[in-house]
């Protein structure tokens, strides 16, 4: 063969290819996707039509997500670091109060504007700068998603032990390293193939899981304690007895690392609550978030306390895990029993991984990748990475310091929810222009380089002090200060606030004045400047709709 045909099949070959991967990437192109502005009809502001969320609706949904084995174990892990039930549910119920608070204000941009988190945080972070906070999003609704198929797998088992106590003696066929046998391996399969279905049903509609959730987890809760109390009385056992074990200001310390841990478990929603809230069918049905948040985490947590004690009682030893608890039902006669609270906690917890994890990361995929990638696309590629690609299994039961990494994100979600509700409230005084927030070019570029020095300088402010007590609790062989250590305690407090200030201080004496406005854009509004979008997108003044995009009464 010569050079030159050697030359002319590469040149071939690489056409061919090159072809098939443009032929590849237009069949997965998504319909109705605008190359102008990066945007699909699911990153669109959300039209009349699909507000569907009423203010029960919202409720529902944070029963939906406290009603779960994590809901119930909330007050185990406080009480392991020094506190008693009773300070232990105090705990809760500030933290819960204090995120329910941030969850609803954030959450407003959304109801208001009906666009997303990913939309929203190109107002205070720029064009670009903003896929950085997407992405940091992302990641961690992917790793969640993954430990919460892993407690679902539980749950598959539970119900299995339920049907079939045969299944306990199942011989393992996998080996040590696997971190897994082939009983919990066999569930998670089960668990992920079976919620698959869920990830396919619109945002508009989903809330009929979390409504059903509403009425039936409450039974199992009320009943699990009812049969605690009546089988095991209320006794004066040693957890109900049990006082606070640390004093003084080790207390205060203790107190604050409990505060810091609950809020923690919302951080990704206190972020992307716009996510949800932009169903609504008026902004004042969002406002339910903030007392139904906090009561019913109160109210779950009492719960996996009295189960605990009368578990004690009962069982010779206290089991904070609800699965574990029904799972001695099974040699006791209580199969049916055991099989319908395990089955509550199954769809407990797929609600919730749906709403928390899934939904929010398939928005963050779907803001990066517009083109190819929609939320029910963006759903499947979660599920497959935070399932299998990675291997909750491993993590849970190995990778310690892994873990450790993960639940100190918080550090980062703190100063990225502060410059926001900053950026709404503040600096902009709730006024933007939704269209300008899908312009590449648009006023909130702010520069060439699409970022905001602003909120770059705050966000550093917010976060790089809190390294030092992050760096000891992932790698406890890493000493330092006392005084570094309390303040990664107070984490979320100091990189909310803290970043909220600068931002706001930044933004005082150095105004980004393009994208000051005098009155604020809705969606309902027509589109400056790209006329067309009103004919490809359906955007138009309804007689059923007011400016803002709230219902009229009649």
């Amino acid at each position: 063969m010569t050079k030159e045909s050697v030359s002319t099949t590469a040149v071939e070959l690489s056409s061919s290819q090159g072809g098939f991967f443009s032929r590849l990437g237009k069949k997965i192109e998504l319909k109705g996707h605008d190359s102008d502005r990066r945007s699909n009809k699911d990153l669109d502001p959300i039209p009349p039509e699909d507000r569907t969320w009423r203010g029960m609706d919202y409720v529902t949904y944070w029963i939906s997500d406290n009603f779960s084995p994590s809901g119930w174990r909330k007050a185990a892990s406080l009480m392991q670091i020094g506190m008693s039930w009773r300070t232990a549910l105090i705990n809760v119920a500030i933290g819960e109060i204090i995120i329910g608070v941030i969850v609803t204000i954030n959450g407003y941009v959304g109801a208001k504007y009906r666009i997303p988190f990913s939309i929203q945080s190109r107002a205070a972070f720029g064009y670009y700068f903003s896929y950085l906070m997407i992405l940091m999003r992302c990641v961690v609704g992917i790793f969640w998603y993954g430990t919460s198929v892993y407690t679902g797998a539980e749950c598959v088992r539970s119900m299995i032990y339920a049907i079939w106590p045969s299944f306990r003696n199942v011989k393992n066929s996998l080996p040590e390293s696997a971190n897994i046998d082939t009983q919990l391996m066999t569930c998670f399969f089960i668990y992920w193939l079976s919620v698959l279905p869920l990830h396919f049903i619109p945002m508009s509609k989903i809330r009929w899981m979390f409504n059903l959730k509403a009425i039936t987890l409450p039974i199992i809760g009320f009943g699990m304690m009812g049969w605690t109390i009546k089988n095991a009385g209320i006794g004066n056992n040693s957890l109900w007895t049990q006082g606070d074990t640390v004093h003084g200001s080790a207390f205060s310390w203790v107190f604050m690392q409990g505060l810091y841990s609950n809020i923690g478990g919302w951080a990704t929603l206190a972020i992307n609550s716009p996510d949800f809230t932009r169903y609504t069918t008026k902004v004042s049905n969002t406002y339910w978030m903030a007392i139904a948040l906090p009561f019913t985490a109160v109210l779950v947590s009492f719960f996996g306390v009295v189960g605990a004690g009368g578990s004690q009682i009962l069982y010779g030893s206290i089991l904070w895990d609800p699965l574990l608890f029904v799972d001695n039902w099974t040699s006791k006669g209580g199969r049916a029993a055991a099989f319908f609270c395990a089955l509550g906690f199954y769809v407990a917890q797929a609600a919730a991984n749906v709403s928390a994890n899934s939904i929010s990361a398939g928005n963050d995929l779907n803001c990066m990748f517009p083109k190819y990638i929609n939320i029910r696309r963006g759903q499947i590629i979660v599920s497959l990475l935070g399932a299998w690609a990675f291997t909750p299994w491993n993590i849970l039961t190995s990778a310690t310091t892994f873990l450790s990494f993960m639940s100190g994100y918080t550090i980062w979600l703190a100063p990225i929810c502060g410059i926001m509700v900053s950026d709404f409230y503040f600096v902009h005084r709730r006024k933007y222009d939704v269209w300008e927030l899908y312009k590449p070019d648009g006023i909130y570029r702010y520069n060439k380089y699409g970022i905001n020095w602003r909120s770059f300088v705050a966000f550093f402010v917010g976060w790089v002090p809190l390294l030092p007590g992050f760096i000891t609790k992932v790698n406890s062989s890493i000493k330092v200060v006392d005084g570094m250590l309390h303040l990664y305690y107070s984490g979320y407090f100091y990189g909310f606030f803290s970043s909220m200030f600068i931002y706001w201080l930044l933004c005082f004496f150095f105004p980004a004045t393009e994208t000051m406005l005098e009155t604020p854009v809705y969606c309902d509004d027509a589109p400056r400047d790209i006329e067309e979008m009103s004919e490809s997108h359906d955007y138009i003044e309804s007689p059923d709709y007011d400016s803002v995009g709230e219902k009229k009464s009649n």
